[in-house]
């Protein structure tokens, strides 16, 4: 399956439980903060710990630009946060236990089993901004920070 939106299109809603188990929505951000949403396989792994905690050295100048991160793979409310905690992550993960929001973005791998590793940036109106399909996880809080500032 593809990604199921494009740029310009309206994001798909969202809510779901973060880890530390309060329910988190797109609605929350529309009018306020851009949104880095991004779907990444698997808690704790070395791709997605690499990502994670390149968005973690990069917060206090993503956040600078008007963007909240907000990280979403398949694992469990207690995966995430055993990972946030061991990494020190300061931004929320949702747990899409469900498979409702890699269904909507279609980002599910083939299988089912984990969700790709791709990145949209949601604008404050709450639509598609740009999408990162192939994402380099090394380099990534760089990228989303001049697709940001393009933003402004």
């Amino acid at each position: 399956m593809g990604i199921a939106v494009k740029q310009g299109e309206n994001a798909p809603s969202f809510d779901a439980l973060t880890a530390d188990g309060s329910k988190l929505s797109l609605k929350e951000f529309i009018g306020k903060k851009n949104v880095v949403l991004y779907f990444y396989p698997k808690d704790d792994t070395p791709g997605c710990t690499k990502e994670a905690c390149n968005f973690r050295d990069n917060i206090k100048s993503l956040r600078e630009l008007g963007a909240e991160i907000v990280g979403v793979s398949l694992d469990s409310v207690d995966s995430h946060k055993k990972f946030r905690d061991k990494y020190h992550l300061p931004f929320p993960l949702l747990s899409d236990k469900d498979k409702r929001i890699a269904n909507a973005y279609g980002v599910l791998k083939e299988g089912g089993a984990s969700a790709s590793r791709v990145t949209f940036i949601i604008d404050k109106e709450g639509k598609i901004a740009k999408i990162f399909p192939k994402v380099d996880v090394s380099m990534h809080a760089s990228e989303i920070a001049t697709a940001l500032k393009e933003l402004s």
